[in-house]
């Protein structure tokens, strides 16, 4: 029979050992906790030009605090967000400031006032506190007057407003404070090329093209040709002939704009489609 001192070592070996890999299964589960960030990161992707513009930044709350001027000081670079670089992705190459920035990603600083604010594009995407900050890198600065809400808003959220065609304006929006950087995209020299080639093919896009000329101050006699020649594409075509009528309603020629109106309403009815029935029907009330 061996000693009770030596069933007692082994017995105390055995628990130690059990401690520690109870302590490492712990430690393994502990790392596992996932938790939402307190800014959350958001992605934005907007459809702009021929392309795309993406931006990645977090949002921080107000959460009672006072904002600009204290917690985000004013004159002074600032990540514009929290956590994290904000950065933004252009797909085309853009006019900023009448400063032309090509396509690719950069960063995306602001240096808040309390009537004016400095938007800043810049070449480093490391930018998380103003001490790494170099100026050297900006690409362009455009100063712009911030605007007072008559609400609050609690999450700081960057969005894409007022697009058009050639142009979006990127607002930041946080507490009661609205800043705007206008976007402009140079494309129309590409699509026209595109227009051109495509028309020297067969299945031509007719009413793509007379579309881009209708809404961008083409020629409007040429968009009414194509208009003409996508509904010999197809004669069910409803939408086509809507769109004939606000061509003809541009070229001044009332009669024949409410003519293709009517024309629309009876092929949108028998499509079952109403809305454009309604549509047809405000067209004809504004040539009145």
């Amino acid at each position: 029979m061996q000693p009770l001192h030596s069933f007692t070592k082994r017995f105390a070996r055995l628990a130690t050992i059990l401690l520690i890999i109870t302590s490492m299964n712990f430690g393994t589960q502990a790392q596992q906790i996932k938790a939402p960030a307190p800014s959350l990161p958001q992605f934005v992707k907007q459809d702009f030009g021929l392309s795309a513009i993406e931006l990645s930044y977090s949002r921080p709350g107000v959460k009672g605090r006072q904002i600009f001027g204290d917690l985000v000081p004013y004159g002074k670079v600032w990540r514009t967000g929290a956590n994290q670089a904000t950065t933004i992705t252009f797909g085309d190459e853009v006019m900023i400031g009448g400063t032309k920035i090509p396509a690719g990603k950069y960063g995306l600083l602001t240096i808040p006032g309390a009537g004016e604010w400095t938007f800043i594009i810049t070449r480093q995407l490391d930018v998380v506190n103003s001490s790494v900050y170099k100026q050297d890198q900006d690409i362009v600065r455009v100063t712009v007057s911030s605007t007072t809400l008559p609400f609050s808003v609690e999450s700081f959220t960057i969005l894409f407003a007022n697009l058009t065609t050639y142009s979006c304006d990127l607002q930041l929006i946080w507490d009661k404070t609205l800043v705007t950087l206008p976007i402009r995209v140079e494309i129309d020299g590409k699509i026209m090329s595109q227009i051109d080639e495509a028309m020297s093919k067969d299945n031509r896009p007719y009413f793509t093209a007379a579309m881009y000329y209708l809404e961008n101050g083409k020629d409007q006699n040429k968009a009414l040709e194509w208009f003409n020649k996508a509904i010999d594409q197809n004669p069910d075509a409803y939408f086509v002939y809507y769109q004939k009528a606000r061509c003809l309603a541009k070229l001044g020629r009332k009669q024949d704009a409410t003519a293709a109106a009517q024309k629309g309403i009876e092929m949108a009815k028998k499509a079952n489609n109403y809305d454009y029935v309604t549509l047809n029907e405000k067209l004809i009330t504004s040539l009145k």
